[in-house]
């Protein structure tokens, strides 16, 4: 049996407490900043010159290395960029993969396939919360991995061109997203929409708004409507996107509404909006929008209204709540 020890020169692991936040000298890459294979820059811990060096004793992590998390959640795997300088956080590992055993991109897509998942979340799954410890991580079977580099160098290549048009339309979706959003930063809250100038404003509930312009609440304008359980295990994967209050949590082939769709954290992430481009299933923690109004306006709106929480003991989301007239919309 070929293990991930053989063919990597070191696997390192993190320290076990939690990084001071400094200046940004370095960033702390934890579990909550690896998503999708890539690390989200903005959600590492900015540390300082000290922590670094200190954090970065038994290795410093190279461009082309790989971190692991142990833990919150298991198997996710992202590769260390050349800039910014970045250290282990918590419940993470370092994988130094050996260049003439396994191609380094490559070996990082097959951790995120499904024989190295299914393998790491058996032997997580017998912890309280589910963990991987350095040993089980060094003895990881690599057998099915294609030996021959050439091969995996292949493969690594196409995938890697297509992660990287998938990370270029990403962030042009993001500008785009930006553009909408201050567009109706500039139209329904500063009133600078085209014709602005010939509209004089009058007195509402809300404070001035333009002639013509009503304002009404939440519940005059949408309904909020519940979403439907559906379990990890019976999810089939396909394009309609799984919703929690956490966004997009998995993939199913059957939908429980048609996009574009609105959804709104009902339980846990209270208030929370994630807008879908298609067909989506909400599940028990969210609710989904049903309104005449373009959805787009109705999002942004949503986005910019402070929901409160009404249930002590874990945070919810009552529809009578999210309806009252607290909750106000300006209208056109």
């Amino acid at each position: 049996m070929r293990t991930l020890d053989s063919i990597a020169d070191a696997i390192v692991d993190c320290e076990h407490k939690t990084a001071p936040e400094g200046d940004g000298y370095a960033l702390s890459v934890g579990t909550r900043a690896m998503k999708d294979g890539r690390i989200v820059l903005e959600a590492c811990k900015p540390v300082s010159e000290d922590t670094y060096v200190k954090w970065t004793q038994r290795m410093r992590p190279l461009e082309g290395d790989l971190i692991l998390a142990r833990e919150a959640p298991v198997g996710q795997v992202v590769r260390v960029p050349g800039q910014p300088r970045v250290c282990l956080g918590q419940r993470t590992v370092m994988i130094r993969p050996n260049p003439s055993a396994v191609h380094p991109r490559f070996l990082q897509y097959w951790l995120l396939g499904p024989d190295a998942q299914h393998a790491m979340n058996s032997v997580a799954a017998g912890a309280t919360v589910p963990h991987l410890n350095v040993a089980d991580i060094r003895n990881l079977d690599v057998s099915s991995m294609p030996p021959q580099l050439a091969q995996q160098s292949v493969a690594a290549d196409v995938l890697g061109a297509v992660d990287d048009l998938i990370e270029n339309n990403r962030r042009r979706v993001e500008v785009l997203e930006e553009i909408a959003r201050a567009i109706y930063r500039e139209w329904f809250v500063h009133f600078r929409y085209p014709g602005h100038e010939d509209v004089p404003l009058v007195d509402s509930a809300l404070g001035p708004i333009p002639v013509g312009w009503e304002a009404v609440t939440v519940g005059n304008v949408l309904e909020l409507r519940y979403g439907k359980a559906l379990k990890k295990e019976v999810r089939r994967g396909g394009s309609v996107a799984v919703v929690s209050s956490a966004g997009i949590v998995g993939w199913h082939d059957q939908a429980l509404v048609e996009g574009p769709v609105i959804v709104v954290g009902r339980k846990g992430n209270v208030g929370s909006v994630t807008w879908v481009d298609g067909d989506a299933w909400a599940i028990d923690t969210a609710y989904f929008v049903d309104s005449k109004l373009p959805l787009r306006y109705v999002a942004e709106q949503l986005r910019r209204t402070e929901f409160l929480n009404t249930h002590a003991a874990v945070p919810g989301l009552g529809r009578d709540q999210a309806y009252e007239p607290g909750q106000r919309y300006r209208l056109g």
